[in-house]
């Protein structure tokens, strides 16, 4: 997948925290130059200086549902530094209303951040990559998308359907950029972020006890399986949907 003469690259989007972050760590620390993508400027400058003692980082400010500005810093990324080796598409978005109180705007904005900007990274990276020595797309979805928004879920029905279709996708992209770009997606259980302990504060004990590792995920626990499929040789997995959940939803 990489070549002599330089070091893997990798783009990540969501980047600034959470399981962005820790992806970013997880590839640096396996000599990757990781590029930094996130909307949030002010947190992604923190972070790109906090990472850039792993590693050759270089953050890049984009709303991931911009498609015109994802295809631009696409552009731009591979112009720099060249085609990419991995994409790991993770931005994403809550969307804590239901069906009865969402309005269309509010469906509208969480599909394009879920779906679509997936579709727009995928569209601006994977043809380099395809034409090119391969690569490999890492699509991080949520066990939601499998067993919908339960009574404790940080978001309903509109990131369900958004993540639901990322496993559509990633099945559809393995098909079509097989033999020379590996697709495959993970589905993360409840995570504990910052963000996600803050909304499942009153019920934390009780989802904690849910889970038959009696724990819940960690940004890093995603992280690894992130660098297993960007990284690992060889590699024979392809367009398939990993659950990283502790053993809560046991297919």
């Amino acid at each position: 997948m990489s070549t002599v003469d330089s070091r893997p690259k990798a783009l990540v989007t969501g980047a600034a925290r959470g399981i962005g972050q820790a992806s970013a760590v997880a590839l640096l620390k396996r000599g990757f130059d990781v590029v930094l993508v996130d909307k949030q400027a002010d947190v992604l400058e923190e972070t790109a200086h906090l990472l850039s003692d792993l590693g050759k980082v270089l953050p890049l400010v984009c709303n991931v549902a911009d498609f015109g500005l994802v295809q631009k810093l696409g552009a731009q990324a591979i112009r720099d530094w060249g085609p990419m080796d991995v994409l790991v598409n993770n931005a994403g978005a809550p969307s804590p209303k239901r069906l009865l109180d969402i309005s269309e705007a509010e469906w509208d904005d969480a599909i394009a951040v879920n779906l679509k900007g997936c579709f727009n990274w995928c569209k601006a990276l994977a043809p380099a990559m395809y034409e090119g020595r391969g690569g490999r797309i890492v699509i991080i979805s949520s066990v939601s998308a499998q067993t919908g928004a339960g009574p404790t879920a940080v978001s309903k029905i509109a990131y369900c359907a958004a993540k639901a279709g990322l496993l559509g996708m990633t099945r559809g992209l393995a098909r079509e950029l097989a033999p020379k770009v590996l697709v495959n997606a993970i589905c993360p259980g409840i995570t504990d972020t910052a963000q996600t302990r803050d909304r499942i504060a009153s019920q934390y004990d009780r989802i904690v006890q849910q889970v038959p590792l009696g724990r819940l995920g960690t940004p890093e626990d995603i992280a690894e399986v992130v660098a297993f499929l960007a990284g690992a040789e060889p590699m024979f997995i392809n367009g398939e949907i990993i659950d990283v959940d502790g053993g809560q939803y046991i297919n």
